[in-house]
């Protein structure tokens, strides 16, 4: 366990010590009071003094976690300050003691506009019953905003008082205070609902829906009027999902979801055998969603007729609601003409999380016949059914052709280790037909892929080899190079070093895309070893991507590098392992690229590459240095004079990030290989840009042009 979590569990039972014990509880309790005390009057402090209203405003919001009655009179006045009035009402919203309400109260008083709104929505959060007077006496407010926000804390506060004042303003209020009264009566009728006044929310939920108001309202009215009532409000409902209005009826789809009285599920499907072919996909939906086993029986109806729209929307809910007694219907429409309807039942039957259903496909498995025994097959495939491979092994020899290709497929799915031999036999002794051969093969990659046993899988199909033809050895390499492991890189090996090209060529590839470092010695003796030109640069060009990609110790790297230039015949591939020297940076591959530069064909390569190397080294240390004076690169004297990157007439100053990232070498090098990335954007975009940049070496001017993300490798001025 790190410390701070060793620390913290130590805190923590020490704390449970000490409140375990009442006396000790006790005396906790008061040192944190007073630690809060102390915090509360240092902050009242700040408020009381000629701090800068910022600051004040930051007090206020400390208040909120640590002020309590004392700091209500540091608090009020500030509700009168448009700049700290919504801060003040942070704070005093969260202050438990009562004289933080009797402040707003005051306050709401003495104010208006929106000081006055800000305090009434307070007193909303505070659930403050004594405001409720006051509240009421402001629904007649001339400023419609006062009014509105009145009536929505007085809904907010609830009780008798407010609610039958919010119901009498309701037929009353002023247009645009209306909807705000019509807000205040449905959270009224909500707070009854919750406390078992079902007749009060009922009435005050008819009214609202009832009454001169916005629709949304009306809406809302009816949703809760709905709801209450439960099975009562089923022909609320049904009227809604049979309304023209598009904002009615998916109301009725979200109150059909929410409700839990089964009437629910009736009213959807009546709606649902009416209604247009678009309204009756969301009505399924609708249906769906509420699990409700005895929508079964409709749902797989629809799935068998009707227009596309509806049978795939009852697939849908199927997938929701079915039971193995729909597993028929899915079945019959797996099979279906219509491609889409026959594929969303394969992906439904797929997907169902029914435990018996694997035992009944592979019943049903052994005695269908046709279209249905072959999206059987798909679904035992799918579905990774071990109990289902002997009737799957039977169809791969099935005289339709279609059935056996389902087969395989399948076959590649659930297929066990015991059954390989016969993919096996199928890839080595490919049939006639392409498509098929492929299907196998497929089949064989996949199963093997699935194996746990690795090495036996790749013992399998290394002996498969002898006596195949060469397309077969062929597909039976590519397998064993997906397989991995011991085995299978001997099997590959061995076929590389055959005297068949079509091998050889398939070999090599595979051993270039190796995933393992097992690969390395093989590769070197195979570069070594190669007559064709060829292989021995594949086995040179994959040996050092391993190099490249996978991690190990430096010396391994180094090794490897140093190999990758002794079995390269090629400059080109040399010029590869200085990447891999630049991208893992050492002296040590400082030393290599120095020692491969004293080849004329290299000299530049491996300075560019050894200059990088010190430059991500920091260019510091005398051995560095040293290494670097052997390649005619001593340390210089570099100044940036200007540097400007863009295209066509648009440049950008890029001096000064130039002169930060420039060292005492000629070569320069950037945060990132993107010019934009390191020069803050894009100046001309959709364009290829030119960086030009003007300097100095050891005092000698000189001026250049790269091509953008080239390397900034700056010629040394004559």
């Amino acid at each position: 366990m790190k410390a701070p979590d060793r620390f913290s569990a130590i805190a923590a039972a020490a704390w449970a010590a000490v409140l375990a014990c009442p006396l000790l509880a006790a005396w906790a309790a008061e040192n944190l009071d007073q630690a809060r005390r102390e915090k509360e009057q240092k902050y009242i402090a700040v408020l009381q003094s000629d701090a800068p209203a910022a600051e004040k405003a930051i007090t206020c919001k400390h208040l909120a976690r640590c002020g309590g009655k004392d700091a209500v009179p540091a608090l009020a006045p500030l509700l009168s300050d448009p700049q700290l009035a919504s801060w003040a009402r942070i704070a005093l919203e969260a202050i438990p003691d009562p004289a933080a309400s009797q402040a707003l109260r005051e306050a709401a008083g003495t104010l208006n506009g929106r000081l006055l709104i800000g305090v009434i929505h307070s007193l909303g959060v505070r659930r403050d019953p004594q405001a409720v007077s006051l509240l009421v006496a402001r629904l007649e407010d001339a400023d419609p905003e006062v009014a509105s926000a009145a009536a929505v804390t007085l809904g907010r506060i609830g009780g008798p008082k407010a609610t039958q004042a919010l119901s009498t303003a309701l037929g009353t209020a002023r247009p645009p205070v209306r909807s705000a009264v019509a807000e205040g009566c449905i959270l009224c009728a909500e707070r009854a609902w919750k406390e078992g006044r079902l007749a009060e929310a009922q009435a005050l939920y008819d009214q609202v829906r009832s009454a001169q108001v916005p629709k949304q309202r009306i809406l809302e009215g009816t949703r809760g009027a709905i709801l209450v009532r439960q099975s009562a409000g089923a022909p609320l409902l049904a009227e809604l999902l049979r309304s023209p209005d598009r904002d009615h009826f998916a109301l009725g789809l979200r109150v059909a979801r929410e409700m839990s009285a089964p009437e629910a599920s009736e009213v959807l499907l009546a709606a649902a055998n009416r209604a247009p072919a678009e309204r009756q996909v969301l009505l399924i939906l609708a249906l769906a969603d509420r699990h409700d086993p005895r929508s079964l029986g409709p749902l797989m109806k629809m799935v068998a007729v009707g227009a596309r729209e509806v049978r795939l929307a009852a697939l849908e809910g199927l997938r929701q609601a079915a039971t193995a007694h729909a597993l028929p219907t899915l079945l019959a429409a797996a099979a279906d003409a219509d491609p889409q309807v026959a594929q969303t039942a394969l992906d439904v039957l797929s997907d169902l999380a029914l435990p018996e259903l694997d035992t009944l496909l592979v019943t049903e498995l052994q005695r269908a016949q046709g279209n249905t025994r072959q999206v059987l097959i798909q679904l035992v495939g799918r579905r990774n059914i071990a109990a289902a491979v002997p009737a799957v092994l039977q169809a791969a020899s099935d005289p339709d052709k279609a059935v056996r290709l389902s087969a395989l497929t399948a076959l590649g799915n659930c297929a066990q280790f015991a059954d390989l031999p016969v993919l096996v036999r199928r890839v080595a002794e490919p049939p006639a037909d392409a498509e098929e051969a492929k299907a196998a093969f497929e089949a064989l990659r996949i199963a093997c892929q699935r194996m746990p046993d690795r090495e036996a899988c790749a013992e399998q199909l290394a002996a498969a080899l002898q006596g195949a033809s060469v397309p077969a050895r062929c597909r039976l390499l590519e397998v064993l190079a997906d397989v991995g492991g011991t085995r299978a890189l001997q099997a590959v090996a061995a076929a590389a070093t055959q005297n068949v090209p079509e091998l050889q060529d398939t070999a090599t590839r595979l051993l270039g895309e190796w995933m393992s470092l097992d690969a390395a010695p093989v590769l070197a003796e195979l570069a070594r070893s190669a007559k064709d030109e060829r292989f021995q640069v594949r086995a040179v060009r994959g040996y050092i991507r391993l190099a490249r990609q996978f991690d190990m110790a430096e010396p391994q790297r180094l090794a490897m590098c140093r190999t990758a230039l002794d079995l390269a015949r090629r400059d080109v591939d040399k010029k590869l392992v200085f990447e891999v020297l630049q991208r893992y940076p050492s002296v040590e591959g400082l030393r290599l690229a120095v020692e491969a530069g004293k080849a004329a064909a290299l000299k530049d390569d491996a300075a560019e590459a050894a200059l990088a190397i010190a430059q991500k080294l920091g260019a510091r240390g005398p051995e560095v240095q040293a290494l670097l004076i052997q390649l005619g690169r001593q340390p210089i004297r570099l100044e940036i004079l200007r540097a400007e990157y863009g295209a066509q007439g648009k440049y950008v100053d890029v001096t000064a990030i130039l002169r930060h990232h420039a060292r005492d070498l000629p070569l320069v090098l950037l945060p990132s290989e993107s010019y934009n990335a390191s020069f803050g954007g894009d100046p001309v975009p959709g364009v290829v840009k030119e960086l030009r940049v003007e300097y100095r070496i050891n005092g000698k001017p000189g001026k250049t042009t790269f091509r953008e993300n080239a390397t900034i490798l700056l010629p040394m001025p004559e």
